[in-house]
């Protein structure tokens, strides 16, 4: 069966991790987030971009907001059965949550946080579950919401996802040959309590698998 859906022009879908029937898709009309608000920085009029999520299997296409001149939309994530959207105000100099709740077609606030309270928006995108704002740098972590931490991490240390008051990080290494470790770390201060060979895969419901050898 061949479906054709109306997306307005976005070209690529992807499931959006921790639901098994939505899909979500942008245009980079202005680069990523972070390209985007360093356009705007830069003096320049960005254009907003479009964020639509996409629902399996009839193909029906859902747009809950749609930017303004000056937002721009980052990655979104799935909570508490609801798509969560994230979005830049620059001209206001607020980020936004929103959820939004499909069974009325209404979009509600979850959290608005300063502009002037995040360095920028580079790696910057919610995570799951509870629902968290995170920012990651080559060599710094950090949560911005609900509660705030900020510590070093390794150059090759990527976040994955965390469990309570612990975060778990994946870390590759080239020595000469590849491998990943999986590192736990503290909330909020970093500090390390595990550390072993494996790899982490978060499954398209939400899963969350280790992959060891033994």
């Amino acid at each position: 069966m061949i479906k054709r859906i109306d997306t307005g022009g976005i070209s690529h879908l992807e499931p959006l991790t921790g639901s098994k029937d939505w899909y979500w898709g942008t245009d980079y009309t202005s680069g990523d987030l972070y390209e985007a608000e360093e356009l705007y920085r830069a003096g320049h009029r960005i254009r907003r971009n479009r964020l639509i999520f996409v629902h399996y299997p009839e193909g029906r296409v859902a747009e809950p907001v749609k930017a303004k001149d000056g937002q721009y939309f980052g990655l979104p994530a799935f909570d508490n059965g609801r798509p969560v959207l994230l979005l830049a105000d620059f001209p206001a100099g607020e980020l936004r949550l929103l959820a939004y709740d499909d069974s009325c077609g209404k979009v509600s606030p979850i959290v608005t946080l300063p502009l002037s309270g995040v360095e920028d928006c580079y790696n910057l995108m919610p995570h799951v579950s509870p629902l968290t704002l995170t920012r990651q740098t080559a060599e710094r972590f950090q949560i911005l919401w609900p509660e705030r931490a900020d510590f070093p991490i390794h150059p090759a240390e990527s976040f994955c996802f965390r469990e309570g008051d612990r975060l778990w990080f994946s870390r590759w290494y080239e020595d000469p040959d590849y491998r990943e470790e999986a590192v736990v770390r503290r909330l909020p201060d970093g500090k390390i309590l595990e550390q072993f060979r494996g790899s982490l895969e978060t499954m398209p419901d939400g899963q969350q698998w280790i992959l060891t050898e033994h």
